[in-house]
């Protein structure tokens, strides 16, 4: 694998892991994309430009989104998370305090159990 960033010797991963790596790594460029295009859409100064920066931007925005879902899609803990958090309503803090029923992590109002024994077993 040609990425730099595993942490571990690419011969002790999985597919499945080496799959979610290239998924999260994909996210992070699209992001860091999106940033950087709108950085140079504010400070242009031709308005034609600026309009190609800002639909380059979108089109990044699209891109990571497709990446969120399929890790959404082949993580449970993910799936989880994006179920409390997105699209909820009021302080994010309190939907977190109100999804593990004490305000600190632990279990999404409406997926599995977010716990470390949980997780045994799943990617």
């Amino acid at each position: 694998m040609s990425s730099e960033t595993l942490h571990e010797p690419v011969e002790l991963l999985s597919e499945p892991t080496k799959n979610m790596h290239r998924a999260i790594v994909s996210l992070i460029e699209e992001l860091q994309a999106v940033d950087w295009y709108q950085q140079r859409a504010e400070a242009c100064t031709d308005d034609d430009l600026r309009a190609v920066l800002l639909h380059n931007k979108n089109e990044e925005i699209e891109h990571a989104m497709m990446n969120l879902e399929w890790i959404r899609r082949h993580s449970a803990v993910f799936d989880a998370n994006i179920a409390t958090y997105l699209n909820s309503q009021g302080s994010i803090l309190e939907v977190e305090k109100a999804a593990s029923g004490s305000g600190g992590g632990g279990k999404a109002a409406s997926g599995p159990s977010l716990e470390i024994g949980s997780l045994k077993g799943k990617a």
